[in-house]
Order: structure tokens, then sequence, then C-alpha cells
């Protein structure tokens, strides 16, 4: 599947991985390097017209932090979220200091997530 983004979002997504934030490199440890699963994972990865935080194409899945920067933006986040899903995506959320509170909670969240889509995605 091929996700689309705009150009001038790659520079940006740069910036932001030399910007990540604690949980976002919690997160990252454990996603990278193939450790859940063997999927790949991407971190900062443009899609379409938005960065997402964490992102495995094979999967279709979008991994989000929201910390305090989220708090004033619930209509704009339901409209990048419905987007987002329109492209055939899923979308699991996080609050950072779940993340920061118990990183290894949130991996379980994953592989359970990872669990019924593999399970759902090879029954005849």
């Amino acid at each position: 599947m091929k996700i689309h983004s705009s150009p001038k979002l790659k520079s940006l997504s740069r910036k932001l991985r030399k910007k990540s934030t604690l949980s976002e490199v919690l997160l990252w440890n454990v996603l990278k390097g193939r450790k859940i699963r063997s999927y790949q994972f991407m971190r900062q990865k443009p899609i379409y017209n938005y960065i997402v935080d964490f992102f495995c194409s094979k999967l279709k899945l979008v991994i989000e932090i929201d910390g305090i920067s989220h708090n004033d933006k619930s209509k704009s986040d339901q409209i990048r979220q419905q987007k987002l899903e329109s492209l055939g995506l899923t979308i699991l959320r996080f609050y950072e200091w779940n993340v920061r509170k118990d990183v290894f909670a949130v991996v379980q969240t994953i592989e359970n997530w990872i669990e019924k889509f593999e399970k759902k995605n090879t029954t005849p």
C-alpha cells in the first residue's frame, strides 16, 4: 500500500525525530528494530498532510502519543483521525503519561491489537 504525503513534511518529520519527547523515545526503543513480532515501524512518518508518531505499513497501523499539546485540539484531532481512517489505517492512541508510567503495558496493548489483526487476516 503506497501512502502519499506532502513533500514539504519530509524535512519537518526529520526535525521532529531529532526533538522526540521522552514518551516517544521510550516507545521507539521498543518498536524499532522489528522487536514486536518482526514488524517494521517508522517514527514521525508523513502520511497525507499529517505526520504521525509511529507507523507500520504492513499492519496499516498508526500509533499516536497524545501529550499536553493535544488538550485544545480535539476537533482537529478528530478530523485528522477521520482522514487517516479513510485511508484504511487504524489509529491507536496513548496518553504520554501512560507511556512514561508503564511503557510495557502500552506495548502489551499494541501486541494484543496485532494478534487480533493477524487472526482476522489469516482466517479463511
